[in-house]
């Protein structure tokens, strides 16, 4: 943390800047954001960036490892298996929470990890929002890795569009119902996709359309926004229709369905690092410990937090009908690091990466954040706290 700049931000700060801030995006999507904006950004040391982007780069060593896809095949194996999987994503992302390690120092803690897209569009304009209606330092930037608003679109839209000029459409199950959708509204916006339903697809061959004024439109490429997780509870309708997922298709995919699988919580004990907190695979466990309140449980393949058992109690263990689908992690000591006029919160941090074509590298590009002063970072936990929810993390340059 940058202590000066959080408090020159506290002693500015007052409830008329908030909602100028939220009616900036307003403004532009009205009723687009259904979860709730934290009132403040995170200030962050250029060294704190720098111990993150080394776990990030180790992490992404694992990840291009000749041995990756052989790995993680078993991560495939209780779901549907999509045709046509070629190599690794384009963009995936990895969730850091701010923690104290051993020494009492504040340093990086990966939680979880995925081959999936997000935030990745309307982290720009939260950016443009907060630069709007607060004060922010100039020294300072949510882009990483050199980047500014213009490279990160560009390489943003070489990565969703492809670089052939395929036509590509942004696929997710009853878009403007979910959560996120003022992502998708921004997407749109700055790359020029369209939105379109899993409801709305049909067959030809083997290539896939959508109609719009009574043309159908061919589609070369999908944005995948659709969580699998989602489709299990939906009514038999839309699971017949979402079945044309798992058909052979003349589409490319941006990420393909079994990169959620492979780049996932299921990766993560396969990961060693001071700053990655130690887990198996519950399956695996030879015998449960004793000090379990040091631990937690998460499902492998869950979304948004669901599932996952804070308070671990040596039944839970007898509860657990898949075992091999689930972890057990040594829990992270969150650090109380934003100070907010009630109290400290907690805060995580996302780092977008992108697939860089020259390097043959992932490079983290772009970021959210998460506060929270509840047991659970994600906005579903904090709906009643104020200075709590989704934000954006700025480095020192």
């Amino acid at each position: 943390m940058i202590p000066l700049y959080r408090k020159q931000f506290n002693a500015e700060f007052n409830e008329t800047k908030y909602q100028a801030y939220l009616n900036y995006i307003n403004g532009l999507y009205p009723n687009s954001v259904d979860f709730r904006i934290a009132e403040t950004p995170l200030f962050l040391t250029a060294a704190f960036k720098t111990q993150l982007l080394e776990v990030g780069e180790y992490v992404c060593a694992q990840i291009l490892a000749g041995d990756f896809i052989a790995k993680t095949e078993k991560s495939l194996q209780n779901t549907k298996s999509t045709p046509n999987e070629k190599g690794l994503p384009e963009c995936m992302v990895m969730d850091f929470a701010i923690a104290n390690n051993n020494q009492n120092e504040m340093a990086p803690a990966l939680i979880e990890l995925q081959g999936f897209p997000s935030l990745f569009a309307f982290e720009v304009l939260q950016d443009e929002a907060i630069r709007n209606c607060y004060t922010i330092p100039e020294n300072v930037t949510p882009y990483l890795n050199g980047y500014t608003k213009e490279k990160y679109l560009r390489h943003l839209s070489t990565i969703i569009k492809g670089e052939l000029g395929e036509h590509t459409i942004l696929l997710e199950l009853l878009p403007n119902q979910q959560k996120t959708r003022v992502d998708f509204y921004c997407t749109q916006h700055y790359l020029n996709i369209p939105i379109v339903c899993i409801t709305e697809i049909f067959k030809k061959g083997n290539s896939l359309y959508y109609q719009r004024e009574g043309i159908d439109i061919k589609i070369d490429r999908i944005y995948n926004r659709i969580v699998t997780d989602e489709l299990k509870n939906q009514p038999e309708e839309i699971k017949e229709k979402a079945a044309i997922l798992y058909a052979d298709l003349n589409v490319s995919w941006v990420t393909h369905p079994n990169h959620f699988f492979r780049i996932s919580k299921y990766l993560l004990p396969y990961l060693h690092h001071h700053c990655i907190p130690k887990t198996q695979f519950v399956d695996q466990i030879k015998s449960i410990p004793t000090d379990l309140e040091k631990y937690i449980l998460k499902p492998l393949f869950s979304f948004a937090g669901q599932g996952v058992i804070i308070d671990v109690q040596s039944s839970d263990f007898d509860t657990i009908l898949d075992p091999a689908n689930w972890i057990m992690q040594e829990k992270v000591n969150y650090a109380p690091c934003v100070e907010t006029p009630d109290g400290f919160a907690k805060a995580e941090i996302r780092l977008f990466y992108f697939w860089d074509k020259p390097t043959q590298k992932y490079i983290a590009t772009l970021n959210l954040s998460r506060l929270s002063k509840g047991k659970m970072i994600g906005v579903n936990y904090n709906q009643t706290a104020t200075w709590v929810g989704g934000s954006l993390a700025y480095f020192e340059k």
